[in-house]
């Protein structure tokens, strides 16, 4: 009995790991310059990206294919996301947390799309020798 309650302990505990792991990898690269292209391609207005942002960066990778790179499905981000902003509307005292948490996946999504565009030109530049 012991060990099953010591290997539940523990395998939430690593659960836990790896989520606080993956929210400051996520944070990392949201932290990052945001391209005034993906911006201006996303309809984004606002001098910044926010929390309502989001399906407008994510029509836009659905959109352009060709800026797909790996992990481009966003899976983990959109599940995220959905869970923070059904949080943020059930729990009042949770919706500044919320919004900030739902801005960061913006911007993620945004500098990754960027960093995919980049790619993208850069190889198109070494295909015709620039």
């Amino acid at each position: 009995m012991i060990a099953a309650i010591l290997l539940t302990v523990s395998i939430v505990t690593f659960g836990q790991f790896a989520l606080y792991y993956w929210r400051a990898m996520i944070s990392g690269v949201a932290s990052q310059e945001i391209s005034e292209g993906i911006m201006v391609a996303a309809r984004i207005a606002s001098p910044s990206i926010g929390a309502q942002d989001f399906h407008s960066i994510l029509m836009l990778n659905n959109l352009s294919p060709d800026l797909r790179g790996p992990n481009s499905s966003f899976r983990a981000v959109r599940t995220y996301y959905s869970a923070v902003k059904a949080l943020g509307k059930m729990i009042p005292a949770a919706a500044g947390w919320a919004n900030v948490e739902m801005t960061t996946c913006s911007r993620y999504i945004a500098v990754v799309m960027a960093q995919h565009l980049d790619r993208n030109l850069k190889c198109a530049a070494q295909m015709r020798g620039i």
